[in-house]
């Protein structure tokens, strides 16, 4: 029987949640939670499913976002659900799926894409950079201590589920335009995904929802768990924190000294650390702190043109480059970076790869960076110093949460 791309009939969404589960080794439970999450979140025609017969065997989805820019905001999909039963793989099922998805986001007029990555190696070759730098903390609570402190300002409040829900996200939204790559949040996808406990495992230890004043109004939150552990009667609770942002430095400073101060813990971990924390520079014993650098957010330029287009630029010089984009091939061609950005003819400075273009676009990597990687052919001497002068941002790569 021959396979069929389509998306799925709201009758047949649950076959497709299984099917997504199944992917990742696991079964959906909580059935009908996880089909009104979907249903609030997700339209079905932004659902790709590979049918066998009456069988889901294959899925991709995006979710509709938008996306904090360098200068601006501009739609975003966030690319999720992606994967193919162990039974059809090596039938290039993965590849149609994506090709097919990044047409339709392209006709719908969504410029860009996004993604976290199950597996690094996948991505690059649909055109994916990596763009946001991913940073993990796992850090010795202990000696925990910052180098210049006037000691604790503000107050922290525990919320309840519905005081969260009127809080946070004024919080992130005030946040949001003072750090790049950020995406855009509806009430209903901080009930049903960033506040909800839906999939999470019995050992994850209880949440916890902070948020802290300073001069009487809410400038930062946090949304942690504390996994206890006693051994020979001493404590050695972890605290695990899912999100932590604040409106300013002095506000993430204080969300974080009181992530430090919880009583019984001797560590804590975040998988997702803003990079604009003032934590690695800030405290005495940066060791302690024992963060790593890994990916995050990988970015997929749908249409280069509109994205350049979209961008401020940090200086009044413009440049021409050449744009390689074997996936999307309506992107292919030469463009223009800085004034009047867009598609341009002229001979190009330097050339690259729209995956390359993509790591650089929000200023998480720089284009000097890719030169070194033998990733950029300069043309043009000084070109890639020229492109990276265009291309500063000074606003921090970040996106907190996974989708």
């Amino acid at each position: 029987m021959a396979l069929e791309m389509r998306p799925p009939a709201e009758d047949e969404l649950e076959r497709v949640l299984t099917t997504v589960e199944a992917v990742f080794g696991k079964e959906l439970r909580q059935a009908e939670e996880s089909l009104a999450a979907a249903r609030a979140t997700l339209p079905l025609d932004r659902i790709l499913s590979v049918f066998d017969g009456s069988s889901v065997v294959g899925v991709a989805a995006a979710y509709p976002f938008s996306m904090i820019i360098p200068g601006g905001e501009l739609p975003c999909s966030g690319v999720s659900w992606v994967g193919v039963l162990p039974s059809h793989r090596r039938r290039g099922l993965a590849r149609d799926l994506m090709r097919r998805q990044l047409s339709e986001l392209h006709e719908r007029g969504e410029p860009l894409a996004a993604l976290w990555a199950s597996e690094a190696a996948i991505y690059g070759r649909f055109g994916y950079g990596y763009a946001v730098p991913g940073q993990r903390l796992d850090a010795d609570r202990a000696g925990f201590a910052y180098r210049s402190d006037a000691g604790p300002v503000g107050q922290v409040r525990l919320l309840a589920l519905d005081q969260a829900l009127e809080t946070l996200p004024g919080i992130y939204d005030r946040a949001r335009p003072a750090r790049v790559g950020v995406l855009a949040r509806t009430l209903t996808w901080w009930r049903e995904h960033v506040l909800s406990q839906r999939d999470e495992p019995p050992d994850s230890g209880t949440r916890f929802l902070a948020a802290l004043e300073l001069d009487g109004l809410p400038e930062a939150y946090a949304i942690y768990r504390v996994r206890r552990s006693w051994e020979q009667g001493l404590p050695g609770n972890t605290v695990a924190v899912q999100e932590a942002l604040g409106t300013s430095a002095l506000a993430c400073k204080e969300m974080w000294r009181f992530l430090f101060s919880i009583d019984l813990s001797t560590r804590v971990t975040a998988r997702h650390l803003d990079p604009a924390a003032p934590l690695r520079l800030g405290v005495v014993d940066p060791r302690r702190l024992r963060i790593s650098l890994g990916d995050g957010l990988r970015l997929r330029l749908v249409d280069v043109g509109a994205a350049l287009a979209a961008r401020s630029w940090a200086t009044a010089d413009a440049l021409i480059v050449e744009v390689h984009d074997d996936f999307c091939p309506w992107n292919n061609g030469t463009y223009r970076l800085g004034q009047d950005a867009g598609r341009a003819s002229g001979a190009p400075a330097l050339s690259l790869d729209v995956m390359d273009l993509a790591s650089a676009y929000l200023g998480g990597v720089s284009i000097s960076w890719l030169a070194a990687a033998g990733l950029v052919e300069e043309h043009t001497p000084g070109a890639v110093a020229r492109a990276d002068a265009l291309l500063h941002t000074a606003l921090p790569p970040h996106s907190p949460g996974e989708f």
